[in-house]
């Protein structure tokens, strides 16, 4: 769809308000306190009322929208943007495209549209880094673990869309870079590495990882994965 179509389709805050409730009510409304699936909908709100205990719920509830006051036309529009860009789209250029005067809004939108409406694909590496921070106040005292426990390093997943470039001669590894997902996690666990993959990564993906133990778990979830053992002298 290209962006004049987009505009027909989605032209005011009206239209994008009740196709999103059109695709709710689709999906189904469930209750949070009872479980009930049948609501009232409140005339002039952006509500449901639950038929059985009247809890009522926002429109925005338990999808992308929820606690952000942005309208929802710019949801729309970042979803077109962001998803028919071949090239990547910030934030920071969105918030000018939008006339919107603060950044972190537009940046929070984008964060959550990118997590929900993308999983990597193809050829997918996964590696564990071990990033710098800031040491907790309660524990600025205390001697400083070794390793990964260490109370300075947070624990970061790294997975990658990698493919194999036209001339390998010109690029050492022979592979490019697409789209990358960073994610922060608890532990190193094979459970939690599990499932993490199984919220970023496609089933029909073909994943690499080294031979550690977090990744024992992972060949059910995606289409292959090759464990490697790489040595000192084979890193470029």
């Amino acid at each position: 769809m290209n962006i004049i179509k987009s505009n027909e389709n989605f032209p005011d805050e009206i239209t994008c308000i009740l196709q999103f409730k059109e695709q709710k009510d689709r999906m189904g409304v469930i209750c949070p306190k009872c479980g009930c699936k049948e609501h009232y909908r409140l005339q002039n709100k952006l509500r449901y009322e639950c038929k059985h205990c009247h809890y009522r719920q926002s429109l925005r509830w338990r999808t992308v929208m929820e606690n952000s006051k942005l309208p929802f036309l710019y949801r729309y529009i970042a979803i077109h943007l962001l998803t028919s860009a071949k090239k990547s789209f910030s934030a920071a250029e969105l918030k000018r495209q939008l006339g919107h005067k603060r950044y972190q809004p537009v940046w929070e939108m984008c964060c959550k549209l990118r997590d929900d409406i993308y999983s990597l694909s193809g050829q997918v590496e996964l590696d564990n880094a071990f990033i710098a921070t800031l040491i907790p106040d309660d524990q600025k005292g205390e001697a400083l673990k070794r390793g990964a426990g260490s109370q300075n390093k947070s624990k970061v997943a790294v997975m990658t869309e990698s493919s194999f470039v036209e001339n390998p001669k010109l690029v050492k590894p022979p592979k490019a870079v697409n789209h990358i997902k960073m994610k922060t996690v608890c532990d190193l666990k094979a459970d939690t590495t599990t499932n993490m993959v199984k919220e970023n990564v496609d089933s029909q993906a073909e994943l690499t990882t080294d031979a550690s133990t977090s990744y024992q778990k992972l060949k059910e979830h995606v289409k292959k994965q090759d464990a490697k053992v790489v040595k000192q002298r084979d890193l470029p």
